[in-house]
């Protein structure tokens, strides 16, 4: 199998198009939070087939959860994953959803969770840092499954199964992530697993953040992909990159995949900081591509690959985005309000949304995206 490539031509089309910009994000409550918790890389638990699963007369989420306080780019060091109940609108913090000492990493990042049957949910996710230690960067792919069950009409995971590390990278195709120091932004990727089910033929795949091992640039990223070889999908085959960015960007953040009218739609996050200084870069948003079948070849959607962009006004705004089954897009407040002000450890602080964003919807139409209510022109 052949990668396809997102490339520098590509990115660079984005100036010659009106840019598909979210709406300004409004002043408002800091819903779908817990007091004195930043949150940020919302996923909600899923049904095999991608749909977002009802589960006690609502959906469970998953997210990213620090302590609100310092430098919120400090709050990578401090991440575990916090379970949430919403319920017409109204969200209920269900605690953490790991119990301390069961994850192998001293960090949990992101990943996603499925309803495996009525009464268990597997959680993908990524185990950063070693146990142990404090800090490092050193990032590993680990499963493990709990029990559902239900407690004054509020889901509850309990007796989570030991972790096991799905798939690891191979040091050809992808970077082997043990790097001790580094700086969210210039750190190599093995992380954010999304589970999807192919209904194709029902194969089970996992897509993740990657760096490419065989580049000679410090800008290498790429979407990787493992296929499930055993029943229980606890053994996964690492496959070749599935799209690759090399030369010139270094995240291509959550990546996951979407089927929708016989077409399979692959979105990724990245940031306009972590395009190569010497090429086109594009703004800080939700990138996709689509293709016909499940290995490609991939083809940027509205010809760059950008799907939604944060206003021009508010480039940091909002990130992470997740589009769901019913093409509404999840993403976390990052930095509302700071414009285009460069931020102090201090500003970030008093900028820094750490909340669930309003909710975006978009329509698919072959290889072009766009907006629901059409886009701000940014």
């Amino acid at each position: 199998m052949i990668a396809s490539f997102w490339t520098p031509k590509h990115v660079a089309s984005i100036a010659a198009a009106p840019i598909p910009a979210a709406p300004v994000i409004a002043a408002g409550d800091r819903y779908g939070t817990v007091p004195g918790f930043d949150h940020w890389d919302y996923w909600p638990v899923q049904n095999p087939d991608g749909s977002v699963a009802d589960i006690a007369n609502g959906t469970l989420w998953m997210v990213l959860a620090a302590p609100a306080s310092g430098d919120p780019i400090d709050r990578h060091l401090h991440a575990r994953i916090r379970l949430l109940h919403e319920k017409s609108g109204q969200w209920t913090d269900l605690g953490f959803v790991l119990p301390a000492g069961l994850n192998p990493g001293n960090r949990e990042w992101s990943g996603s969770a499925i309803l495996t049957d009525a009464h268990h949910v597997t959680l993908f996710y990524t185990a950063a840092g070693l146990t142990g230690t404090s800090g490092g960067w050193q990032q590993r792919l680990f499963q493990t499954q709990a029990t559902l069950t239900f407690a004054d009409e509020l889901p509850q995971l309990t007796g989570w199964s030991p972790p096991i590390e799905s798939v690891k990278s191979d040091g050809q195709h992808y970077v082997i992530v043990d790097q001790l120091d580094g700086k969210p932004g210039t750190v190599k990727a093995f992380r954010d697993p999304a589970y999807f089910c192919d209904p194709a033929d029902g194969a089970s795949y996992l897509l993740f953040a990657a760096s490419l091992a065989q580049s000679s640039s410090s800008h290498n990223g790429c979407v990787g992909w493992a296929r499930s070889s055993s029943e229980a999908h606890t053994q996964w085959d690492l496959l070749a990159p599935l799209v690759v960015a090399d030369s010139f960007n270094n995240e291509l953040e959550r990546p996951h995949l979407l089927f929708k009218n016989d077409l399979y739609y692959l979105f990724w996050s990245t940031q306009n900081s972590v395009f190569a200084p010497d090429g086109p870069a594009g703004p800080t948003g939700l990138y996709g591509m689509v293709a016909e079948t499940i290995s490609g070849p991939y083809t940027p959607l509205n010809g760059s690959g950008l799907v939604i962009a944060n206003p021009a006004r508010e480039p940091r705004q909002a990130y992470s985005w997740q589009v769901l089954n019913d093409l509404r897009v999840t993403s976390f407040t990052d930095y509302p309000k700071a414009g285009l002000q460069i931020l102090s450890s201090d500003d970030a602080r008093t900028y820094f949304g750490g909340s669930l964003a309003p909710m975006i919807k978009i329509v698919l139409d072959g290889a072009t995206a766009t907006l629901a209510s059409g886009p701000e022109q940014a």
